[in-house]
């Protein structure tokens, strides 16, 4: 893995956007340690900032694609993402709708809301809205702390 991270690393901005795709899909990863690792080696915070929240919404609207396919068994066997959970999470979204969408960047259960709102086609351009807002917030909020360091 540190070899990965290592590589990563130094692909600079690119090696952010890939880190936080994978982040933000089910599979499991860190961007925020990326993010800060490369802000504390130099690079520019603003940069950083767009790579992570454009590859950490893209990795979640991965999820809403797989979850538009609407195959339980594969979102169960592929995502390891629980039946129990897309359906308590589209419960969640009835009272809330593609607005829940925000709540994407929580760790573990950001996975299965977006996979959810695939799954439940809630609307692709408001769940790119509500998906953008709460990542790109969690990496505004990230870099500011990281500059305090």
């Amino acid at each position: 893995m540190s070899a990965f991270l290592a590589l990563l690393e130094s692909w600079g901005y690119w090696g952010m956007f890939v880190a936080a795709f994978i982040a933000g899909s089910v599979f499991p990863f860190s961007s925020e340690a990326m993010l800060t690792a490369l802000q504390l080696a130099g690079l520019e915070p603003i940069r950083l900032f767009v790579a992570a929240t454009i590859g950490n919404v893209g990795g979640s609207m991965f999820n809403y694609g797989v979850g538009t396919l609407g195959k339980m068994e594969w979102i169960e066997r592929y995502l390891h993402v629980e039946r129990e959970r897309v359906e308590r999470t589209a419960r969640w979204m009835e009272r809330y709708g593609a607005w829940i969408g925000v709540l994407c960047f929580l760790p573990i259960i950001g996975s299965v809301i977006a996979v959810t709102l695939g799954f439940t086609r809630a609307n692709p351009w408001l769940s790119l809205l509500t998906i953008s807002i709460g990542k790109a917030a969690r990496y505004a909020l990230l870099i500011f702390a990281v500059s305090f360091i």
